[in-house]
């Protein structure tokens, strides 16, 4: 479902992204994990269409983004770190837009709409404008709109940042189903709990390059280590390692 070859970016004589190659299966929770400045938020932004790469390829459900990047975009659902939201708008005014984007017919907007306002707690607060929102309204907002258009594959950069506990398990409990219905979800978290709790596999970029990719169990036995969560395993793979 996701395709990515020799996907490379360079800013200058930085390499932000160094030739990786990656494959993320119909269904798939893929968790992307790294340290700070790793590559994670280029790779994201290159397979959403937002950032061209220097060289390589994205693929999504085989439709290469550089070259119909509007029929890749359509079957996407990107919620970024820092998400901009129209302060102006009301959250239901904010949902049409983004149904507009995506050439929705009103009936069949204002249901979904509804239903995923409502999912997300925020029915009562749709006609109010988004300025007074909490920011864990706001995240919510964003992940209901990237919804909307029911996306074959999701690029998610931080999901649970802002959520309180409820939000939280209420999202990982929305991913675990929208994936049993066939949808992939490309997810980079710095939150490694939800990564080992919520994925099939995970994979660890280090200095550009994918260092380790699998389940929990390949990562240990990548990072020779017997036993241990995945921050234990996490701080092995990327020299973090406390002496």
């Amino acid at each position: 479902m996701i395709e990515l070859t020799d996907l490379t970016k360079q800013y200058g004589s930085t390499l932000a992204v160094d030739h990786l190659d990656l494959r993320v299966a119909k269904g798939e929770i893929f968790g992307f994990i790294g340290p700070n400045g790793a590559g994670k938020t280029t790779t994201i932004r290159m397979m959403a269409g937002v950032l061209g790469p220097t060289e390589g390829t994205v693929r999504i459900d085989g439709i290469a983004m550089e070259a119909n990047p509007e029929a890749a975009k359509r079957i996407i659902g990107f919620i970024p770190d820092r998400p901009f939201l129209y302060e102006k708008l009301t959250g239901m005014e904010f949902m049409r837009f983004v149904a507009d984007l995506y050439g929705f017919g009103d009936g069949l907007f204002r249901q979904k709409a509804e239903r995923f306002l409502i999912q997300f707690s925020l029915y009562d607060w749709a006609d109010h404008l988004i300025e007074a929102y909490s920011h864990g309204m706001k995240q919510r907002l964003i992940i209901a709109s990237a919804l909307l258009h029911e996306p074959r594959v999701i690029i998610v950069d931080e999901p649970m940042v802002g959520l309180d506990p409820a939000g939280i398990r209420m999202v990982k409990d929305l991913f675990r189903e929208l994936a049993c219905k066939g949808t992939t979800i490309f997810m980079s978290t710095h939150t490694l709990e939800i990564a080992e709790d919520l994925c099939d596999r995970i994979g660890v970029i280090h200095r550009g390059r994918l260092v380790a990719l699998g389940t929990t169990g390949d990562l240990r036995g990548t990072a020779l280590l017997q036993e241990g969560d995945l921050e234990e395993v996490f701080l092995r793979l990327t020299g973090k390692e406390t002496p």
